[in-house]
């Protein structure tokens, strides 16, 4: 796996500042960030965030911004449009001044499937003008969201009808949602814009995060799958096991072990995704 499309998502380290995080993650050899969406990572508030001292402080680093991992869609229904589109605008220019493909938003509150229609024009408008920026919109994979449910999510996603909105895949998250990836991947195929990469299992019925490699998640199979049908964004390693073992310590080995992926081939569903 080329290097340039491996990123690593800040959350592990989210309590420390921007030196910390970018002098860490660029002396284990990572060439791109994904930023956690909360200070002093980063932030849509300009009053909590400068994003042209962060773009100058990657730069300082030798490390691009690959997604920022914002929450923007996230109190649609409860604050409505024209506060949350504050928060989007804002995300969607920050990533265009940064130079990140992606944002991560979230498809309102809650996972019942009623909340859809609701969600749909303002999605669409944010989807339109992320397109004018060159920049894509993922709803992760996640619990306590309708992104955890692929039939709820993608009704979304199909209403929509942009190739700038779609999913961020996240293979272990829906495993912890009950979800089979291979299943979820069906639904989602050809509507992927960034993904995210943790391992994890189910011990004594409970979900347990791994290092990468000792869980259950078939990523030669998810990487072939993705590579085979085009798939053009970037894979952000999750490294969430930091209280398990020290993140300096574990998150090389997850790089190695990512990197050196053999991607099984002859993975790709037999008709043709469309591609965002």
């Amino acid at each position: 796996m080329d290097l340039e499309r491996i990123s690593c998502c800040t959350y592990p380290v989210r309590d420390h500042d921007l030196d910390h995080t970018f002098r860490l993650l660029a002396g284990i050899g990572f060439q791109k960030a994904d930023l956690w969406g909360g200070p002093p990572n980063y932030s849509n508030d300009p009053a909590e965030c400068n994003i042209a001292s962060l773009a100058s402080k990657a730069t300082a680093y030798s490390l691009r911004i690959a997604n920022l991992g914002t929450y923007a869609g996230r109190r649609l229904l409860e604050d409505g449009e024209d506060a949350e589109w504050l928060e989007m605008s804002r995300a969607i220019d920050n990533a265009k001044a940064l130079g990140a493909r992606s944002i991560r938003v979230c498809p309102g509150r809650g996972e019942d499937p009623a909340i859809v229609p609701s969600l749909v024009p303002f999605f669409r408008r944010a989807a339109a003008y992320a397109a004018s920026q060159g920049v894509y919109l993922g709803m992760e994979n996640h619990m306590g969201s309708i992104a955890g449910n692929p039939a709820a999510v993608m009704r979304l996603v199909r209403a929509v009808d942009s190739p700038h909105f779609g999913i961020l895949f996240e293979p272990a998250n829906l495993m912890q949602c009950g979800v089979d990836c291979r299943a979820a991947y069906a639904a989602f195929r050809g509507w992927i814009v960034h993904v995210h990469v943790k391992d994890a299992h189910i011990r004594d019925g409970a979900y347990e995060r791994t290092m990468l490699g000792e869980g259950v998640i078939d990523y030669a199979w998810v990487v072939g799958a993705l590579e085979a049908d085009g798939y053009a964004g970037d894979y952000a390693l999750e490294y969430e096991i930091e209280k398990q073992t020290p993140i300096a310590e574990g998150l090389p080995l997850w790089l190695s072990r990512f990197r050196d992926l053999q991607p099984l081939t002859g993975t790709a569903l037999a008709a043709p995704p469309r591609r965002p």
